[in-house]
């Protein structure tokens, strides 16, 4: 039998490899956090830059396509990104002037009823409880007495003991925020670049598979690339779709029946409602909290409101609207929400949607193609 040089080499040597990595996986671990730090802002930068393609391309297929200047055709592109990213930061800036007072108002006012709330409870259960309960209580619990003045100092320098650190890390909350900052600086910048020049660097990239793949392995890679892109650019259009919807019908209910803050609110559950499923609720927690400053039974009922709304838009909307867009059926929607949240959790949610319809379509054209070969 002759023996395959070649081959027992290769196999040898990713044997070899697979021992390094495992006897200094440690190193390994950390040179690989280390190159994930530093690309981040490169990582964050292309996200950004595809989801701003999809608003920009959406302008650059309606500017002036009729023109046939010069000076039109070569503006198309900033003018556009510049429509795209103008877009994306007015949406933010109204999602922010919408909430943010609101929010702040509701705080201050439950900030100022705690007190008040508190000393009446207190003031409460002195005239209405026997005092025998409570000495019996508080011999139970190795109490001598119960003193309310200390009771009420005690929780009270348990809050302030809470935020007592708050102080002490100011400094490093303002070294992480400026590091924030430069990192969005800098994935911003490059987001840029490659909005400016992504077809160039799609035919480099081109270039270079067709160099070092074989044709039917670069074809592959091709049609595999293409369908993740249309899934992928097919469910952030659908989702956001749904998340408009949603975030009108919210509002529309508290409008009909008379819950505060409907516009605010119903901004917010729009906005959380980008996260598959789980983000309505996110935003219905913040929203009762708020309706509870002013009144705690129609926050018990916005949230009974929200529930039924959710189910609705989770079993019916959801599956129509994000399945119809990426061609999934509605089924398979909800299950792969279900097993990339169980995986990955809220990335896994947005991850899995759009994964699930490409191994949909990959797997219903190849079974096409087969029974097509088959006659």
């Amino acid at each position: 039998m002759k023996v395959d040089r070649m081959l027992l080499l290769r196999v040898g040597g990713a044997i070899f490899l697979l021992y390094l990595c495992i006897h200094y996986w440690d190193a390994l671990a950390g040179f690989l956090r280390g190159v994930l730090a530093a690309t981040t802002p490169l990582i964050i930068g292309f996200f950004i830059a595809y989801l701003v393609n999809i608003l920009m391309s959406f302008y650059e297929a309606h500017y002036l396509t009729s023109s046939k200047s010069r000076a039109i055709q070569n503006s198309r592109r900033p003018v556009c990104m510049l429509l795209a990213f103008s877009s994306l930061i007015l949406i933010l800036v109204c999602v922010i002037l919408l909430i943010l007072p609101e929010l702040i108002s509701c705080v201050q006012l439950l900030g100022m009823e705690i007190p008040t709330a508190w000393n009446d409870a207190m003031t409460w259960i002195e005239e209405n409880v026997d005092p025998d309960r409570w000495d019996q209580l508080a011999a139970f619990l190795g109490e001598s007495s119960w003193n309310w003045q200390d009771i009420t100092q005690k929780v009270v320098y348990w809050f302030v003991s809470g935020f007592g650190g708050v102080m002490g890390t100011i400094t490093a909350v303002i070294a992480r925020t400026f590091s924030t900052m430069v990192t969005l600086l800098v994935s911003i910048i490059f987001s840029i670049y490659l909005l400016f020049g992504k077809e160039r660097l799609i035919g480099q990239i081109g270039r270079v598979s067709r160099h070092y793949l074989r044709p039917n392995w670069y074809h592959r890679l091709r049609y595999v690339l293409g369908v993740l892109h249309n899934s992928f650019r097919h469910f952030i259009v659908g989702q956001c779709m749904e998340a408009v919807i949603l975030g009108a019908l919210c509002t529309l209910g508290m409008y009909l029946f008379r819950f505060p803050y409907a516009n605010m609110v119903g901004t917010l559950i729009g906005f959380t409602a980008l996260i598959p499923v789980v983000g309505a609720y996110i935003g219905a927690g913040v929203g009762a909290f708020m309706i509870f400053t002013v009144s705690p039974l129609q926050a018990l009922l916005f949230l009974l409101f929200i529930v039924i709304l959710q189910q609705l838009e989770g079993n019916l909307i959801y599956p129509r609207v994000v399945g119809a867009s990426i061609g999934l059926p509605g089924i398979w929607v909800l299950a792969a929400i279900t097993v990339g949240g169980g995986i990955l959790g809220v990335g896994g949610m947005l991850l899995g949607v759009p994964l699930a319809a490409t191994c949909y379509q990959l797997l219903r054209d190849d079974m096409n193609e087969q029974k097509l070969r088959n006659g």
